[in-house]
């Protein structure tokens, strides 16, 4: 027997045909009440002023345009409840709240924009739910819905959606929730730091993540901490350093290490022995050989830490860099003569790697082999990169590799070479950054002349699809990207070279509230 058979049974049980009514003022007007039961029909609103023993009532045809949290606090006896040939523009949450002993909830044939995901909360005793007859549209709105229905002991009649088009007259019940994806992400604009920067990066001291910024035009690394009265980013401590480039940390404990890449007058190394203490420059790194330095990385090699800098000059080398008691010296010059622009430390089968950009040639993969780095390969169809950078997603590794003009790429390591997967516009790119920010593999591809365009990974294509614009503010010339997680918020720092660096923090959306 079908809901509209069940529910006339029950009315005719209950009696809703006898021209009885309660007490006055126990029957509104626009309703037909009996002993125990209530039948509204064209009422503009819903009628409050019910018997304390009314078990059935229905509304057929009302007014009424949202059903509010709480609407039935005053009948909290009922055991059935109908909805049929109405306009709602919502059913809110809790709108049934109190119902603690509602066994029959039929809404049918009704026009309903959305049901809030917990607008059922609260029905402990339902045994029979009809939604039959509401055309729904089955998007992330009704996604709670299916993934209620199994898990409730009572009979549930779905219906059949009205849209999107490709899912119109398809049985609720037939959808499967997997399918939906219904959480979004958002980076909105939440401060701004002055001076422009050539480079951001993250670390963690002492417990409290930091930031430090590479800011050239103001001669500094500007390290910044989080202001937990003011809960904004402020300046913890600057190190003088004209025509920064790079400013990487490196924490070793209590010491606190930051290498300051250069273009003129020497990179330095700045050491904090302890907590407490200031940064002080502490070693001149390579001066023959670091003479314009463009970029530097951190790396691991047989347990020792390491840096990389890539040199940009005709006469200079790219050099590796490795602690050797209380400074760091240089271990292996690489790629002589070849004007790098970038270095990318990675691992690939299990072994240190070492990819290097530059000016001249295609980007060219190095292995550490037998305390060393060894050319392993080049990477084809790869013409003018001037930076990549890599991350890591279901058990792959893959490659962005930023072209200025043209388009940028991402590439999939296949075991034995990288190999393109996608290509993206790119409009006056320095930078392509990889970043992975709570559960999500963004990838944000700067512009000089347009909107810097966010990135998701798509698992199941394996691909990067659109995400959205970085601002208003635009960013003036990004060149570095870098994300900081403080207690549960998410911020993303966007490094710009002819304009303030922006901070923008994460949001998650959920589509199915």
């Amino acid at each position: 027997m079908g809901g509209a058979g069940v529910l006339l049974l029950l009315l005719a049980g209950a009696g809703v045909g006898v021209a009885w009514r309660p007490p006055k003022g126990k029957c509104p007007l626009s309703c037909s009440c009996s002993k125990d039961s209530a039948l509204c029909e064209g009422s503009p609103d819903l009628p409050e002023n019910f018997s304390p023993t009314l078990l059935s009532l229905s509304f057929v045809r009302t007014g009424v345009t949202q059903l509010k949290a709480g609407s039935f606090l005053r009948v909290p006896t009922l055991h059935l409840l109908l909805f049929t040939s109405n306009s709602f523009s919502v059913i809110e949450d809790d709108a049934f709240a109190g119902l603690s002993h509602l066994q029959y909830l039929f809404i049918e044939d009704n026009e309903i924009g959305s049901i809030s995901k917990n607008a059922l909360r609260g029905l402990r005793s339902l045994t029979h739910l009809d939604l039959r007859g509401n055309p729904f549209q089955c998007d992330c709105r009704v996604l709670w819905l299916l993934q209620w229905t199994p898990t409730v002991n009572a009979s549930v009649g779905t219906g059949a959606c009205a849209g999107p088009p490709a899912l119109a007259h398809m049985q609720l019940r037939h959808l499967d929730p997997k399918t939906f994806k219904c959480r979004a992400i958002e980076l909105s604009w939440f401060q701004t730091v002055g001076e422009s920067a050539l480079g951001v990066e993250s670390f963690s001291y002492q417990g409290e993540p930091h930031i430090v910024l590479a800011q050239p035009f103001a001669g500094r690394c500007l390290i910044l901490t989080w202001d937990y009265s003011l809960q904004r980013f402020r300046p913890e401590e600057e190190l003088s350093a004209p025509s920064v480039v790079s400013c990487k940390p490196l924490v070793l404990g209590l010491r606190l290490f930051v290498l300051a890449a250069r273009l003129w007058g020497g990179s330095q190394l700045w050491a904090r022995p302890s907590p407490g203490l200031r940064l002080a420059p502490t070693q001149a790194l390579a001066p023959r050989r670091l003479l314009r330095p463009n970029d530097a990385e951190l790396l691991w090699l047989d347990g020792q830490p390491c840096f990389v800098v890539a040199d940009a000059s005709k006469a200079g080398s790219t050099t590796l860099l490795c602690q050797d008691g209380p400074g760091f010296y240089p271990r292996q010059s690489l790629h002589a003569w070849h004007r790098d622009t970038d270095a990318e430390a990675l691992e690939l089968d299990g072994r240190p790697h070492l990819l290097l950009a530059s000016a001249s040639q295609r980007p060219v993969l190095f292995q550490w082999l037998s305390g060393r780095f060894e050319r392993r390969t080049d990477i084809p169809e790869a013409e003018d990169v001037y930076a990549t950078r890599h991350f890591q997603a279901g058990g792959d590794v893959f490659l962005c590799l930023t072209r200025y003009i043209g388009d940028s790429m991402v590439m999939r390591w296949d075991g034995s070479m990288f190999r393109l997967l996608q290509q993206l516009p790119s409009r006056g790119a320095h930078v392509f950054q990889p970043l992975l920010i709570a559960r999500d593999q963004l990838a944000i591809l700067g512009s000089d002349f347009a909107f810097s365009q966010v990135f998701r990974l798509e698992p199941d294509k394996g691909l990067l699809e659109p995400l959205q614009e970085l601002g208003p503010p635009a960013l003036v010339a990004p060149r570095a990207f870098a994300h900081i997680t403080i207690a549960g918020r998410r911020f993303l720092f966007a490094a710009c070279f002819k304009g303030p660096t922006q901070i923008y923090q994460h949001h998650e959306l959920d589509l199915s509230a």
